[in-house]
């Protein structure tokens, strides 16, 4: 009897809420298209109904236009395909801002950095378009270039640099975000001379007389000349990083962004940016906990902003060779011996005590660790803190993950850490990889999702941008085939299908962030953050994957970017109104290149930038 009591209060409850459903009128429809929803339950609909920026129906369009009236919006996706937004697992969307306001120096396919003289050219013909911005910020500015894609196979140097001006001081960056170039001018104005010690965590790359600064600057040694830039700039300049940031972000189909390591400063400009209403999709903050004091997570957004929780890096890039590794590198970097394996960038202790007090507030921690010597620390630190805060449950990630091992995927899966991986690294650096990085056989298992899923696990896949544009279709692309640059296949048991790839860049990260039951799938009540692509995913041939293109992107129901009105792969607009980028064809020479290496979690370098924009006053600029 209670059996079919339960069954009949059950039905009634269904009822109500259908008929509950039926009575809401929707703002807009969008129908004859194809729809993925990311539930499992429903995997495709006809159409979709929205009010007040969520979703009120899912299924057959008869159904669903139920809920239309004469004031009804009706979107016709003319065969197009609709997916729930995308949710970034693992990004810099303040540091994407920078990327799009500098002189482009990535190589191809998202640039033309392919030699010295490129690069000498591309930060002459940038100084020269832009002078006006030039004069006001009184240095010349580039990111993206990558030693081992130049033809030299070299850094730049700053002889190199002082080609392009000895007057103006000219900084560059690598693509990795650990290491940049200054010319003499810039290495003046920092201070640093041959009398100039090495900083602890740091290396200025001498020339042959083992005394005079080259002009590379490595890990804190980079930090303490990209300081010296920092005091050029001014506030709006900075807050238009998050602006510009998160615009890219929204023209590659990314409703929720992460800014996946700020320091107080940073924190404090994207707060400034969310307050004035600037922001048109969501971000998702992680401050660093071993620099920022005051860390107060929460789980509503108040203007498009919360503070997610705290972020804690252990050691550097495995293609800048600062990794830590437990095996050493195939080709160790130069004047290092054969037994070389990286390094950690914070002590064991700093480490366990950081996880500890993620655990003892509650908060929870995303942890950058791409050596697998930095995940077995990872491990034991949050093995540790669970022992002694047994009821927290807050979800700690491990971000990047690349040279994750097999045994640690079942400790991790114990653990309940979630691996936000990289397999964009496959197509990106994984030539790389295989010749320099880590050799053959370690090689194949870089950013290891078949073991992941073969522990049935969730996970996320990121792009990590600024280390390259934050393309969806790339990091999809990349997930499903796992193609390198030079076309080889790398790790083919890793290889996923598209509808788990798919849910890697949608429903799992929305986990992720605590954030499923409002995001990451198209269903009832949940937020109608929508993306429309040129072509369905699921049929299109695999290789064929990172040529789709992001037509629309809608936050809440409100369209915030539309292709051909703002394209993903076009110029941001500059800082001072002036365009700092030239386009390029995504796929012209892809096939030419044999690697590319980079790791984009260096905000505590530009975050020094808006540190020493803190300590002047607003009425001295």
């Amino acid at each position: 009897m209670n059996n079919l009591l339960k069954l009949a209060l059950s039905f009634l409850f269904l009822v109500h809420s259908l008929l509950a459903s039926a009575a809401e009128t929707a703002d807009t429809i969008f129908h004859n298209g194809t729809i993925i929803t990311i539930n499992d339950t429903q995997p495709e609909a006809e159409a979709i109904a929205i009010r007040d920026g969520k979703i009120i129906a899912v299924g057959k369009r008869a159904e669903v236009f139920k809920s239309a009236s004469s004031d009804t919006q009706k979107v016709d996706l003319a065969g197009k395909t609709m997916l729930p937004g995308f949710f970034d697992s693992h990004g810099h969307a303040w540091m994407i801002g920078f990327q799009s306001l500098t002189a482009n120096l990535l190589p191809p396919p998202d640039g033309n950095g392919k030699n010295m003289a490129s690069l000498i050219k591309l930060l002459q013909d940038w100084a020269a378009a832009n002078q006006k911005a030039v004069k006001q910020l009184g240095w010349i500015v580039g990111f993206g270039y990558d030693n081992s894609q130049l033809a030299e196979q070299r850094h730049p140097t700053r002889r190199d640099l002082d080609k392009v001006s000895t007057d103006i001081p000219i900084l560059i960056v690598h693509q990795s975000g650990h290491l940049g170039v200054a010319n003499s001018k810039a290495l003046e104005i920092a201070g640093i001379s041959p009398d100039t010690e090495n900083p602890d965590g740091g290396v200025f790359q001498r020339e042959a007389d083992g005394k005079t600064p080259s002009g590379v600057a490595e890990e804190y040694a980079f930090f303490q000349l990209i300081g010296a830039f920092g005091k050029s700039l001014n506030k709006d300049v900075n807050d238009l990083f998050a602006i510009e940031g998160t615009k890219l972000l929204a023209s590659f189909g990314y409703t929720t962004a992460q800014e996946g390591r700020a320091t107080q400063a940073s924190l404090n400009a994207l707060k400034r940016v969310a307050e004035n209403g600037a922001l048109k999709i969501d971000v998702v903050v992680y401050p660093d906990i071993l620099e920022v004091a005051d860390i107060h997570p929460e789980r509503e957004y108040r203007h498009r902003l919360r503070v997610g929780g705290a972020k804690l890096t252990i050691d550097g890039s495995p293609q800048g060779k600062t990794a830590w590794l437990t095996r050493p590198y195939f080709k160790p970097p130069p004047g290092q011996d054969k037994d070389y394996r990286g390094y950690a960038a914070i002590t064991d202790q700093q480490a366990m005590d950081a996880v500890a007090k993620a655990y003892a507030h509650d908060w929870q921690i995303i942890v950058h660790t791409n050596g697998d010597a930095a995940i077995d620390l990872l491990i034991k630190a949050v093995k540790a803190a669970e022992a002694k805060y047994p009821k927290v449950k807050n979800r700690p990630v491990m971000i990047h993950g690349q040279t994750l091992r097999r045994d640690q995927v079942d400790k991790i899966k114990a653990l309940g850490i979630f691996p936000s991986l990289f397999p964009m690294h496959t197509f990106y650096w994984g030539d790389y990889h295989r010749e320099s990085v880590l050799g053959p056989e370690r090689a194949e298992n870089i950013s290891p999702t078949g073991w992941v899923l073969e522990q049935n696990m969730m996970f996320g896949t990121h792009h990590d941008a600024p280390v390259a544009l934050p393309d969806s279709m790339r990091v999809l692309s990349a997930t499903v085939t796992r193609r390198t640059r030079s076309g080889k296949i790398l790790g083919a048991k890793h290889r996923v299908p598209v509808a788990t790839a798919l849910k890697a860049m949608t429903l799992w990260p929305a986990w992720q962030h605590f954030e499923e039951d409002r995001k990451g799938s198209i269903e009832v009540g949940k937020l109608a953050d929508l993306i429309v692509l040129s072509e369905n995913p699921l049929t299109v041939p695999e290789e064929q994957l990172d040529d789709l293109e992001i037509l629309e992107t809608y936050k809440e129901g409100i369209l915030v970017y539309r292709r051909g009105e703002q394209s993903a792969a076009a110029p941001s607009p500059a800082m001072f109104g002036l365009t700092l980028r030239g386009s390029v064809d995504r796929h012209k020479s892809a096939r030419e290149n044999n690697h590319l290496h980079g790791d984009g979690c260096f905000n505590d370098a530009l975050g020094l930038i808006l540190q020493a924009l803190e300590q002047v006053s607003p009425s001295s600029r």
